[in-house]
């Protein structure tokens, strides 16, 4: 049994480690931003979809039940996906990097379905997939990660899917456990990072991911970098701090940590010790509901309702304190310009160009939970070498 740790590379990768001798050659992979097709409507409302998910199939894994709830990915406002190859010779898929999911699959688009080639092994069973809407089938298959070829790989292969936009499926790289109960007939199944450690093609049983904001319809390669099996030690300023996983359900189901948030000037913390998760997936930085509307009453915004954030004057925003974000010892402030959306998103979220927007939200949520927030995208924005 492997102890887990996550170790926060500040402010540079986020990094969910296992230390383990070392074995192989780490595998790097450079991340593209994606955007829905459509503008949104209500950007908290998209993230909330899929925390209400979550947290259900969490609570379903850890009472054994096998009924889950699908994990929206529909109108996303940014998805961050790395180019993968399945099969020889290989298709090419844009796989979405999730965390909150461990599940591998491909086949979200009509125009990019399965392709079975000679190293296909259909296994008969069904996957009970944790996105969308649809019918999949269990495969193993080759998988092709720039030039590391990862062989055998549980792939959920989908016949029909529903709820994705621009995407080929996902690349789920959470904990192993979140698996349990997704294929018929099969307890859990190893994710990408078990089988890569398990055939001895990384170091260690590690992921780093980092991503940078980008302006709306920018394709390049340079969102960011998925590494597995070592740290890009060139993309950190400054030392490792490891913090535990959280041992709070359902957060521990996932890459959960605890933490307290203060915020500069309030004489009591706007989030007391508390567990909740890390997210790939999620969009917004997401506090439970007493946290939230203290923050909204500390920073006098209101609600707009374009968008589902919380919107502030110039001069308010002037005079917004940093917030404290503190991991055991450590302590990262986030200062006044973190707390703001990207300006240059604002109208890919339905927003008017010149508002400033903030990207903390209602995760609806209380504080007895056990799952009291999620930092998301915008939080590694700010915790990333390409500011």
């Amino acid at each position: 049994m492997r102890a887990s740790s996550v170790a926060l590379l500040l402010p540079s990768v986020l990094g969910f480690v296992v230390p383990i001798q070392k074995r192989g050659t780490p595998v790097s992979l450079p991340i593209t931003a994606r955007y829905g097709a459509s503008k949104l409507s209500n950007i908290a409302e998209v993230d909330l979809a899929r925390v209400r998910s979550m947290i259900e199939n969490a609570k379903e894994g850890a009472s054994g039940l096998n009924s889950r709830e699908p994990v929206p990915l529909k109108n996303a406002a940014v998805s961050y996906t790395i180019s993968a190859g399945v099969g020889f010779p290989p298709t090419i898929y844009n796989l979405v990097v999730d965390t909150g999911s461990s599940n591998t699959w491909v086949g979200a688009s009509p125009n990019k379905p399965y392709v079975r080639t000679s190293t296909s092994v259909d296994t008969g069973n069904s996957v009970q997939v944790l996105y969308g809407s649809g019918f999949f089938t269990s495969d193993f298959d080759t998988l092709n990660l720039t030039q590391t070829l990862i062989f055998t790989q549980s792939i959920g292969a989908a016949s029909s899917s529903g709820g994705f936009e621009n995407l080929d499926g996902v690349l789920g790289i959470g904990p192993t456990g979140l698996t349990t109960g997704t294929v018929n007939n099969t307890d859990t199944i190893p994710t990408i990072v078990d089988t890569l450690y398990n055939q001895g093609l990384i170091n260690n049983d590690l992921i780093g991911v980092y991503f940078k904001p980008v302006i709306e319809n920018d394709t390049s390669t340079g969102n960011g970098k998925l590494d597995l099996g070592d740290i890009d030690k060139d993309k950190m300023i400054q030392s490792v701090t490891f913090v535990p996983i959280t041992s709070t359900p359902p957060s521990n189901t996932f890459w959960g940590v605890n933490l307290s948030i203060r915020q500069d000037y309030l004489d009591s913390q706007l989030l007391p010790p508390a567990a909740g998760i890390v997210d790939t997936g999620t969009t917004l930085v997401l506090l439970t509901s007493d946290a939230f509307q203290k923050y909204q009453q500390a920073t006098g915004s209101v609600f707009d309702s374009s968008t589902g954030l919380l919107r502030v004057t110039r001069d308010q925003f002037l005079k917004l304190p940093s917030l404290f974000i503190k991991f055991g010892d450590e302590a990262l402030e986030f200062t006044t310009d973190a707390q703001a959306w990207p300006t240059q998103l604002n109208t890919a979220i339905g927003g008017t160009s010149d508002n400033i927007y903030l990207i903390v939200g209602d995760l609806g949520t209380s504080s007895d939970e056990g799952f009291e927030f999620i930092l998301g995208q915008t939080f590694l924005y700010k915790y990333s070498p390409n500011r």
